[in-house]
């Protein structure tokens, strides 16, 4: 009787054994196979960081801090952003950029963009940068007069935008760049303000090393050559701020807008004068009406300017890069209806929706208090902070696009 049930407690404790290694077996092979669901999933993540490691600069450890603060400060998601334009099925296909960046450039900012998963999502390159005639059409007027300027044509004239607009019919006045492509496969852009920052920086030679160099303002240049080059491909302004660096700016030698056979002009149309004033240019006759009547453009842009000289701005763009980058806090304020982003700021992100590698000169850093409002200034002067722009807001964008390695801010 004794001998019988030890032989059953013996069965039943050796069943045991085998259905437990049976049991852990199974479990241990589905969970460590190389093609079971969980096992591929911890592949997958371990693969997709060595990439973002490799491809994400040293120097960017805490970027993460910056581009926190942007989004603070008002910069919405992409998917929360007007998309009309592109979503209209009759514009769609007229919607190309001004000249995409290269797909020969090895190092294109494009693709460090791409790798980053807060501006991969902000920067949308099908945006067209330019205004042409292509764009003038009976859907882009009835949404652009819902928009007050710059962003759209709200209380201007059909006649007044259509007239200017409708000039702007060449290859040339909608792409910044001609269609040649450069030795290195690579479009190098140079995007100078005119900080105190540049005063004594000895950056000219490699300012003027770039393929194409955007100036704007009061770009002055003489006496200045060793810090700000000689060089300048693009002119940008507004009609007012071209004038008001004429008067400001005179008594530092900035007496003449920049003019020569390779310079073209980048229109920002903030106003009815800059449609006005860029329809007399391409048509090389004085302005018939409003604030600038009587004005010759050629005065300004020179004898030689013919009108694939001019480029304009395009006010979809101009919205884009607002509501996308440069969202501030004073839009909100009783100043709103006054702000857009600067000169400077509109200057350097075209510069960053066309050109394959950008580098910033002369624009706002941490430590702008230690230098002058202008480089060209004699006696220091702090910088100016108005009402209609947001500096410091740009700021914080100039510095994180840096450390990510989108651009190359030039800072001391």
């Amino acid at each position: 009787m004794g001998s019988s049930r030890w032989k059953r407690l013996c069965l039943l404790v050796l069943l045991g054994l085998t259905f437990s290694v049976v049991f852990y077996g199974h479990y241990y092979t589905t969970t460590n196979s190389p093609t079971s669901p969980r096992s591929a999933s911890r592949l997958l993540q371990q693969e997709t960081l060595g990439l973002v490691q490799e491809e994400i600069p040293r120097d960017v450890s805490n970027h993460g801090l910056i581009k926190e603060s942007i989004i603070k400060r008002g910069i919405p998601a992409k998917d929360s952003i007007e998309r009309e334009t592109l979503n209209h099925p009759k514009e769609k296909d007229l919607l190309t950029p001004s000249l995409s960046q290269s797909s020969l450039c090895p190092r294109s900012l494009k693709s460090k963009i791409k790798m980053d998963p807060t501006f991969g999502k902000q920067f949308d390159f099908e945006i067209p940068v330019l205004m042409g005639e292509q764009h003038f059409t009976p859907e882009t007027w009835d949404r652009l007069k819902e928009r007050n300027v710059p962003y759209g044509w709200r209380g201007l004239s059909y006649a007044a935008i259509a007239s200017t607009v409708q000039l702007l019919n060449d290859s040339a006045n909608n792409r910044l760049f001609s269609k040649t492509r450069l030795p290195n496969g690579c479009i190098r852009c140079a995007v100078v303000g005119n900080g105190g920052i540049l005063n004594g920086s000895r950056q000219g030679k490699e300012i003027d090393a770039h393929d194409f160099v955007f100036r704007l303002n009061g770009a002055v240049t003489k006496g200045f050559e060793r810090d700000v080059g000689t060089k300048t491909s693009f002119y940008g302004f507004t009609v007012n701020t071209m004038k008001n660096s004429l008067t400001a700016y005179a008594e530092y030698g900035f007496t003449q807008v920049p003019q020569g056979k390779n310079i073209c002009y980048i229109f920002i149309p903030s106003d009815i004068r800059d449609y006005i004033m860029l329809r007399s240019a391409m048509l090389g006759i004085p302005v018939p009406e409003g604030y600038d009547k009587g004005d010759d453009p050629q005065q300004y842009f020179g004898s030689e300017a013919s009108a694939g000289k001019f480029k304009l701005l395009h006010p979809e763009f101009m919205y884009y890069l607002t509501q996308r980058f440069l969202r501030s806090e004073i839009m909100n304020s009783q100043f709103g209806h006054l702000y857009m982003p600067s000169t400077g700021a509109l200057m350097l992100l075209t510069a960053l929706h066309t050109c394959d590698q950008v580098s910033a000169y002369g624009f706002i850093t941490e430590n702008y208090r230690i230098f002058s409002d202008h480089y060209y200034e004699l006696e220091k002067k702090p910088l100016v902070f108005y009402a209609n722009h947001d500096m410091l807001l740009e700021a914080e964008l100039w510095k994180s696009l840096h450390r990510i390695g989108i651009m190359k801010l030039y800072q001391r």
